[in-house]
């Protein structure tokens, strides 16, 4: 070989090993992620064993957000009671209950000087704390502790909503949760469904409509000043305006506006006129609901009508979204006739594009052509595991989850009324993984999914599924990373992509940091 022959050899041998290289370091960099997240999933099946370990995981981990969540539910007792405290409230000795001052001895105490046997006994009143070990009055049914919870707290609540968003996002922001969607009704809401008419005669939606149009102008703006005030409010206690502003603040949230189904039917009706026409006013709202207990006598006895009345507004406001619980039913809360269609006609009747609960699934006429409906179109559940297992006595295998899963049904994690259930969505992830066989990748994609089947507003990051491929737009360049020129434009332009986009960094981040160490270390 010639001299020139040898130094053209070495020239081609050297190019092709810096190409080499540098394609396994292309490779390298496009398997890390791969390989953090398997190594991650391997460390999460070893903490199955460890349930306080496991905690700390879930509570590390990035879950998106909560989609199913009540904001006066959401409180804890012990807040509803210092804001009492402040407002110069009594507690009642006999029965823990909340009265308006003045406290007059020995009936009644301020609740800042209640003593600890008295204090305790309202957080239990507003609240089913310690039911699974069997605390409270054995004679009264868990489900109806839970629902006259509400009651206990309510005259607080209507005035302390800025301070009740504070809180919740205080909560969501210490256990890495970036989003909420909050169910609510401002106090305009209240006062236009009160003052409604107490009857209407037939089923002409439209006449019944027509009836509430001049309250209803006056009701909307209304409640977007008291949203506009409890967003100031909740900002100012998170000190968000500050130098030293509280993670909290970082906690972005939207609303469901809901209509209560307990009521006579022209009563519901006008709370969903209510609900629809803020939500279509005002892009914060960005969806509307359906609340209370679906077993009761109202509540049963006119749901199909109900369903009717969804469809009615949906089909006048096509753009806002409608979320139903349905199917928060067992066998013998309800008679059989009650779990049959519940979830049928929140789909197939009122339009829902998401589904709240759902557990009373394999009770529905067909329930495998269901199933094979909410996968179609997407339909995502809404999964409230310690609220049916406080509730509806639902846990474990019992629970339909798997059923949904297995049919490709899309599926969030959600929390319900976390202060009333005394719990919080890390522990929804942890109950996922012990009692429901989830493992890491599961929750990574529940996570995932929480965003992507949000009300927000904008394109998705994903073309089809989440964690699949990305928008065009965004196609490019890690996700964990800064988005180039292309995909900042469109982050700017969608509160979803926006979020999506942040959640992949955070995914990143948690998939490479120190970890729990597993076990002890040795004797020495």
């Amino acid at each position: 070989m010639t001299p020139r022959a040898a130094i053209a050899a070495r020239t081609i041998l050297h190019g092709a090993l810096l190409a080499a290289a540098l394609a396994g370091a292309a490779h390298a960099r496009e398997r890390a992620p791969d390989d953090a997240e398997a190594a991650t999933a391997a460390y999460f099946d070893r903490l199955l064993a460890s349930p306080p370990r496991l905690r700390a995981f879930v509570q590390a981990m990035p879950k998106g957000g909560d989609l199913h969540s009540h904001l006066s539910g959401a409180v804890y007792a012990e807040d509803y009671l210092r804001w009492a405290g402040e407002d110069g409230l009594c507690l009642q000795r006999e029965d823990a209950r909340l009265v308006a001052p003045p406290c007059k001895a020995p009936a009644s105490v301020a609740v800042n000087e209640a003593p600890l046997p008295l204090y305790g006994r309202a957080i239990d009143a507003m609240s089913v704390r310690g039911y699974e070990r069997g605390v409270g009055d054995a004679q009264v049914p868990v489900e109806q502790r839970f629902f006259s919870a509400f009651d206990r707290f309510r005259t607080v609540a209507r005035e302390r909503g800025g301070d009740m968003l504070a809180a919740v996002r205080a909560i969501a922001a210490g256990e890495n949760t970036a989003y909420l969607e909050l169910m609510l009704v401002p106090p305009a809401g209240r006062d236009f469904s009160d003052a409604a008419p107490a009857r209407q005669d037939g089923e002409d939606f439209a006449a019944w409509a027509a009836s509430l149009q001049r309250a209803l102008a006056e009701a909307v703006p209304r409640a977007r000043a008291e949203l506009d005030g409890d967003e100031a409010r909740a900002a100012a206690v998170l000190a968000c305006a500050g130098a030293a502003p509280r993670p909290g603040c970082a906690v972005e949230t939207r609303y469901q506006i809901s209509a209560t189904r307990t009521h006579e039917p022209a009563r519901v009706f006008a709370g969903l006129a209510f609900a629809f026409a803020l939500a279509a006013a005002d892009p914060r709202c960005v969806g509307v609901n359906l609340v209370g207990p679906e077993h009761q006598r109202l509540a049963a006895s006119d749901y199909a009508l109900h369903m009717r009345m969804v469809a009615f507004f949906k089909q006048r406001y096509p753009q806002v979204n409608v979320s139903l619980h349905a199917g928060e039913l067992v066998a013998g809360l309800a008679p059989p006739g009650d779990l049959r269609a519940h979830i049928r006609q929140a789909v197939d009747v009122a339009g829902a594009q998401r589904i709240g609960h759902g557990v009373a699934l394999a009770y529905e006429d067909d329930p495998a052509a269901l199933l094979r409906r909410m996968a179609r179109d997407k339909i995502a559940v809404e999964i409230n595991l310690s609220s049916n297992a406080a509730i509806l006595g639902v846990r474990g295998a019992a629970h339909p989850l798997a059923l949904y899963r297995a049919a490709g049904v899309p599926v969030v994690l959600s929390t319900d009324d976390q202060g009333v259930l005394r719990g919080d969505l890390s522990g929804e992830y942890q109950r996922a993984a012990l009692e429901q066989g989830l493992r890491y990748r599961d929750l990574k994609r529940i996570a995932r999914d929480s965003l992507q089947y949000a009300f927000l507003s904008g394109a998705s990051l994903w073309r089809d599924e989440a964690g699949g491929a990305r928008a065009a737009a965004c196609a490019g360049g890690d996700a964990g990373g800064e988005p180039d020129a292309a995909c900042a434009a469109f982050l700017r332009g969608s509160d979803k992509a926006r979020l999506q986009w942040r959640l992949e960094r955070q995914w990143t981040r948690f998939e490479r940091q120190p970890r729990l160490p597993l076990d002890p270390a040795p004797a020495e």
